[in-house]
């Protein structure tokens, strides 16, 4: 699973890594938690690319009310496609999800230890996500949920699931919207890990109300 995450890169950097025509906007945040907003890339209908904010928790379209978001904050790549909660938003409504790295806790000796797991020059990089929008009467919510998948070797000895990462050179594959549904799936292959690295962070990370550079360190 992918539950906390960091995104650390300033508004120029995001802008010139996804080709945006306009700086996003959004909070630099060490510890970023489900049940908030968090920083998504979109296509919208003329092809350009839009950043945008979604509530990190999905709810699907048919849901009558919000109450369960946190039990969708990840969507497992093996069963994406027929989930009821996620069918749709697969099929047409795929975002890249951004980060500088990901935290996960390895179990070790009945105790938990934590890791940054980031790109080796610490750089930006695209969860896969899925996007939706809720509206019921007059409450209208847009919210998000991050693809994950089974671990490879290299994050095995950490976590047996992790998110899956969308290289740069498929960003433009994952999101056309009329790409179809076999192409996209054949995008979760997280070739992108072996440019990643895991960091051993201190435990002061665990505590979700903490947001700092200390989370790093």
């Amino acid at each position: 699973m992918c539950g906390r995450f960091n995104l650390t890169s300033t508004p120029e950097m995001i802008a010139e890594h996804f080709h945006l025509p306009r700086l996003p906007r959004y909070q630099t945040s060490y510890n970023i938690t489900p049940a908030q907003k968090i920083l998504c890339i979109v296509e919208l209908e003329d092809k350009s690319l839009k950043a945008v904010n979604l509530f990190w928790g999905l709810v699907p379209s048919w849901s009558k009310d919000t109450k369960n978001s946190h039990h969708l904050i990840n969507a497992r790549s093996e069963t994406v496609r027929e989930k009821p909660s996620f069918r749709a938003a697969f099929q047409k409504r795929r975002c890249l999800i951004v980060a500088n790295g990901f935290y996960e806790w390895q179990q070790l000796e009945g105790q938990k230890h934590a890791f940054n797991i980031h790109r080796q020059d610490n750089g930006l990089f695209a969860f896969a996500g899925l996007w939706e929008h809720w509206q019921h009467d007059q409450d209208t919510l847009y919210s998000c949920s991050i693809i994950t998948t089974s671990a490879t070797d290299f994050m095995q000895p950490i976590h047996e699931r992790m998110p899956v990462i969308i290289t740069p050179d498929q960003y433009s594959k994952w999101l056309n919207k009329s790409a179809d549904e076999d192409s996209a799936f054949a995008l979760l292959a997280n070739q992108a890990y072996t440019e990643m690295t895991a960091t051993p962070v201190s435990d002061y990370v665990n505590n979700p109300r903490h947001n700092d550079e200390r989370c790093l360190r």
